[in-house]
């Protein structure tokens, strides 16, 4: 967890303790049949150390496990993808040891993992392929929109290399980048066109920044043609994938699907029906709304959409880039 996110969970901290009550839409789309959430987070402090938690909204410094996810996720039919949770290095090995525990265990939701690592790293490689028996973990993520990561850092040599690794190995890159630097996005994907990248939480676009009179006081993270643009570039890649997802942590108090729409549909449109997938950010996420409201909200946004291009967006495509058939 960057210092970016950092700043966003405490300025969400008041707007924590009053989730979102959605009205009833009109266009309302069917609940989906499956769903696989390709971003949930799972922490307990006892076993691993987040630094960034140490300073967050109470809320967050709960723990947050499997039980816990299958309580707030209760009446769906949803199988998950582990999203690393940005402990401190040297705890790395140990997450990435129990996420694939859980995933060995059938009972468990969680099916398939994308673990913390550090592609300029020297032992990245080791470290990885450590973790690779038996076909769990799909990616690596590093996030990149701290404040003292230095636009450019993804491009250096070290890292490309890193990234590109992954690629030949099969394996998935998330990217968490700032919208200001999601042309570093672009220039990495090119880089290494054999690797797949997935853009978490729609390039973190930020709800404040379509409507302001939300919260007057609170300055966005981005313009938005900037991060209209950003986007557009990445959905011209073809090894770039959109996960739809994290906006509704970012979302002020008074919140409505509405409120989302822009976001959501403008990365629906630009990467297609073919390359979107649905992350819950859950716990993340309820510094904005539960994780059942962002469900609601974004079965309200694509209602009118294909149901074809739903089932995919809520688990087929997930289910294919992940390689869960079955699932």
């Amino acid at each position: 967890m960057s210092l970016s996110r950092r700043t966003m969970i405490l300025g969400s901290a008041s707007a924590a303790a009053a989730f979102s009550l959605l009205p009833p839409s009109t266009a309302m789309a069917a609940e989906p049949a499956a769903i696989i959430d390709t971003h949930q987070h799972l922490w307990d402090s006892k076993r691993v150390k987040q630094a960034w938690l140490e300073s967050a909204p109470e809320i967050l410094r709960a723990t947050y496990g499997p039980t816990e996810y299958a309580a707030a996720t209760r009446g769906l039919s949803i199988r998950t993808v582990y999203m690393e949770v940005d402990v401190v290095v040297e705890d790395q090995n140990k997450e990435a040891v129990y996420v694939v525990g859980l995933c060995k265990d059938k009972a468990e939701l969680t099916k398939a993992a994308v673990i913390g690592g550090h592609p300029a790293s020297p032992g990245f490689a080791k470290y990885v392929e450590s973790h690779l028996a038996g076909g769990f973990v799909k990616g690596v993520r590093q996030v990149l929109h701290a404040d003292t990561t230095p636009a450019g850092y993804g491009l250096a040599d070290d890292f490309v290399r890193g990234v590109r690794w992954l690629g030949e190995k099969g394996l998935s890159f998330d990217l968490c980048l700032r919208p200001s630097d999601l042309a570093d996005g672009v220039k990495l994907s090119e880089k290494c066109p054999d690797t797949r990248f997935i853009l978490d939480h729609c390039g973190n676009g930020d709800p404040k920044a379509f409507h302001p009179e939300l919260a007057p006081s609170e300055k966005p993270w981005h313009e938005v043609d900037i991060w209209r643009r950003g986007i557009a570039d990445l959905a011209k890649r073809p090894n770039v994938v959109c996960k739809i997802s994290g906006i509704v942590a970012r979302a002020p108090k008074g919140w409505k699907a509405e409120h989302l729409s822009e976001i959501v549909n403008h990365c629906l449109d630009s990467f297609g029906p073919d390359r979107v997938v649905f992350g819950s950010d859950w716990p993340v996420c309820l510094l904005g709304a539960p994780l059942m409201d962002w469900v609601t909200a974004l079965r309200a946004i694509v209602a009118k959409r294909s149901a074809e291009e739903q089932a995919k967006l809520w688990a087929g495509n997930a289910r294919k880039m992940y390689g869960l058939a079955g699932i």
